[in-house]
C-alpha cells in the first residue's frame, strides 16, 4: 500500500502533474489495487469534512484580507514610514525591507504576497541606491519569507488543524521565530551590501516622522487590532481573519482611498482562485492522509526512522532535511498537509512538543521558497528587478545559510519557541 500510494504520488509529481490532482490519482490507485472493500464513498465524505471546518474558514478571509491591503496602500505606506526612522542606517534600503515585509507579513500572511507588495516598491529603491540588481531581489525574496512565519499565517492555521493544536497557541509561537529571523536577514544584509548604498542625505525631521507614522497608522494598527482581539480573547482567530477583511476593505476603500468599487471584482476573483487552489489540496489531502493513517503508514515509518537512528540530533536533522528538500518541489500547503500525519508521530515519540514542529515545519517550508527550482518568491522578485533567476540564486546563499543557522537553533533548543506560549498560557 505505502509503495503504491507513494510511487504513483511521486510519478505524477515528476510528471509535472498539479499537487492536487497528484493526492487523488494516488488514493484511487492504491484502492482498486488494494483489497478493494473500500467504498468510493468513503472516500468523498473525507474529502467533505475535510472542508466543513469552521477554523479553516481563516484560509479564505485572510486571504482576500491580504489581498484588499496589497491592492490598498499599505506597502507604500509601511516602506514610507520604516524609512523615515530607519533611513540614516548602515544599508538602510535593505533593513527597511526585512522590517516592512515583516509588518506586511503580519498582515497578508503569504511569501509571494509579501515580495510582491513589499519588493515592488523598494526594489527599485535600492537600485537607486546603488544596489546591484541580483542582490536588491534576493534581499527582498529572502525578506518574503518572513511572510509566513509572523502571525497570522495561512501556514499556522492549517498546520493547527492537521495537527489537532490551537491556532492562537500557534501565532504566539510564531513570533520570536519571526524576530529571530528577520533579525538573521539584516545581519546578513548589513554585512554584503553596505559599500554599495549611496548615503541619502535629505536631513530626518521630527516632522517629518510625525507625518509618515500619522500616513501609516492605519496600516500599523491593523495587527495591533487582529492579534490584540485574540490574544485578548475578543474573537477567536476564524472571527479575526473575518474582522481583518472589514477592517482592511474600509481602510483601502475610506482612509487610503487606492481602491474603488471597480477594482472589487478583480480583487475578489483573485481571492477566491487562491482560496481554491488552497482547498482543493486539502480537500484531496484529507483521503491520502486517511489512507496513510489506516494502513498504519506514519507509525511504521516512525519506527524504522527511531530504529535506524538512536540519535535525537540525528533524527531531528533528517526531519529538516527532508522538509528542506521537499520545500525545493512542492509549495508550502501541500507540505504540511503532506507530512503532518508523518512526522508528528515521530516529533511527539522524541518528546518534542507539536506546537515547536509545526513552526518548525513552517519555517523550513517558508525557506523552501527561496530555493530552486520551485522558489516563489525568487520568480516575483526577478520579475520586479528583471535579472534571471540564476542570478539571485548566487546571491540567495548567505541568507539561505543564516536562516537554516535559525532553523537548526530552534530546532534543538525548542524552549525558544515554546516560551511566549507558556508565558501567556
Amino acid at each position: 500500500m505505502a509503495l503504491i500510494l507513494f510511487g504513483v504520488l511521486a510519478l505524477m509529481l515528476i510528471l509535472n502533474v498539479p499537487i492536487a490532482i497528484s493526492l487523488g490519482v494516488a488514493v484511487l490507485t492504491a484502492l482498486f489495487t488494494g483489497d478493494g472493500n473500500t467504498s468510493l464513498v468513503v472516500i468523498v465524505q473525507r474529502m467533505f469534512t475535510s472542508v466543513d471546518n469552521f477554523p479553516l474558514m481563516a484560509v479564505p478571509f485572510f486571504i482576500l484580507s491580504g489581498d484588499l491591503m496589497e491592492r490598498g496602500g499599505i506597502s507604500k505606506r509601511l516602506t514610507r514610514f520604516a524609512k523615515v526612522l530607519l533611513g540614516k542606517l548602515p544599508a538602510s534600503l535593505s533593513i527597511i525591507t526585512t522590517i516592512a515585509s515583516a509588518f506586511f507579513g503580519a498582515i497578508s500572511g503569504s511569501n509571494p504576497a509579501t515580495v510582491a507588495a513589499i519588493g515592488g516598491v523598494m526594489i527599485p529603491s535600492m537600485e537607486k541606491a546603488g544596489y546591484p540588481k541580483d542582490r536588491a531581489a534576493a534581499i527582498a525574496a529572502s525578506a518574503g519569507t518572513l511572510g509566513v512565519v509572523i502571525p497570522p499565517s495561512i501556514s499556522m492555521v492549517t498546520y493547527a488543524i492537521i495537527g489537532g493544536v490551537s491556532i492562537g497557541t500557534m501565532f504566539i509561537a510564531g513570533f520570536i521565530p519571526g524576530l529571530l529571523l528577520a533579525m538573521a536577514i539584516i545581519l546578513v544584509s548589513v554585512f554584503t551590501v553596505k559599500n554599495f548604498e549611496i548615503k541619502d542625505e535629505e536631513r530626518i525631521t521630527l516632522s517629518k516622522i510625525i507625518k509618515a507614522f500619522l500616513d501609516a497608522i492605519w496600516a500599523l494598527f491593523m495587527p495591533v487590532i487582529i492579534l490584540g482581539g485574540i490574544y485578548g480573547g475578543i474573537f477567536t482567530p476564524t472571527e479575526a481573519s473575518a474582522v481583518a477583511v472589514v477592517y482592511s476593505f474600509l481602510v483601502a476603500m475610506f482612509v487610503y482611498k487606492e481602491i474603488t468599487w471597480k477594482d472589487l471584482p478583480e480583487i475578489f476573483s483573485k481571492s477566491a482562485v487562491s482560496t481554491a487552489v488552497v482547498l482543493l489540496v486539502v480537500t484531496l489531502s484529507a483521503p491520502f492522509s486517511w489512507l496513510m493513517t489506516s494502513a498504519g503508514i506514519p507509525t511504521k515509518i516512525a519506527g524504522t526512522i527511531l530504529g535506524a537512528f538512536e540519535s535525537r540530533i540525528i533524527i531531528l536533522f533528517l526531519i529538516n532535511a527532508i522538509l528542506l528538500f521537499l520545500g525545493c518541489f512542492l509549495e508550502t500547503q501541500s507540505i504540511i498537509l503532506l507530512m503532518t500525519p508523518m512526522l508528528l508521530p515521530l516529533a511527539t515519540s522524541l518528546g518534542m512538543d507539536p506546537v515547536a514542529l509545526g513552526i518548525i515545519m513552517v519555517i523550513n517550508t517558508s525557506i523552501g521558497m527561496i530555493t530552486p527550482p520551485m522558489a516563489v518568491n525568487l520568480f516575483v522578485a526577478s520579475g520586479i528587478a528583471k535579472v534571471s533567476i540564476g542570478d539571485i540564486s548566487k546571491r540567495i546563499w548567505p541568507f539561505f545559510i543564516a536562516e537554516i543557522a535559525v532553523l537548526l537553533l530552534l530546532t534543538y533548543f525548542n524552549d525558544i519557541i515554546l516560551f511566549l506560549p507558556g508565558l501567556l498560557g
